[in-house]
């Protein structure tokens, strides 16, 4: 990891694909990710870590089914929400968003349970940032 600031700008602009993450640093044994999403997502669950999300710019909504019934947040820029572990979400930005988020080292970004992965969504553990 760098040993120099990082702008997320930056790191944003260095990259045009959509739900494939770029790990621009590294905490204790989390990766910090950002990544650019528009569309749908999936359906998918972490059994083992909860799942952190603060909206860098654009607004996202996160589906979630929960024991009490289906639900959707919408995240406007600026705010963040966690996805309690083994809770089925799905995350979409109908109009587009730039996001950063927090998962312990090598979690996969279609989780340890999900739909059939459709071909927009990059099943990766994060891509090394080349900014």
């Amino acid at each position: 990891m760098s040993n120099r600031p990082i702008s997320l700008h930056t790191a944003l602009a260095s990259f045009d694909a959509l739900w494939s993450p770029r790990i621009v640093t590294r905490v204790n044994d989390y990766d910090v990710r950002v990544a650019k999403v528009e569309g749908e997502h999936l359906w998918h669950a972490h059994d083992t870590t909860d799942e952190f999300f603060l909206v860098l710019d654009g607004e996202l909504h996160i589906a979630l089914r929960e024991p009490a019934g289906e639900r959707t947040v919408v995240l406007p820029r600026g705010s963040v929400f966690t996805v309690p572990r083994g809770t089925e979400h799905k995350p979409s930005a109908p109009t587009g968003a730039a996001i950063l988020m927090v998962e312990p080292t090598g979690t996969p970004t279609v989780g340890d349970r999900h739909d059939e992965v459709p071909a927009h969504v990059d099943a990766t553990t994060g891509h090394t940032l080349d900014a």
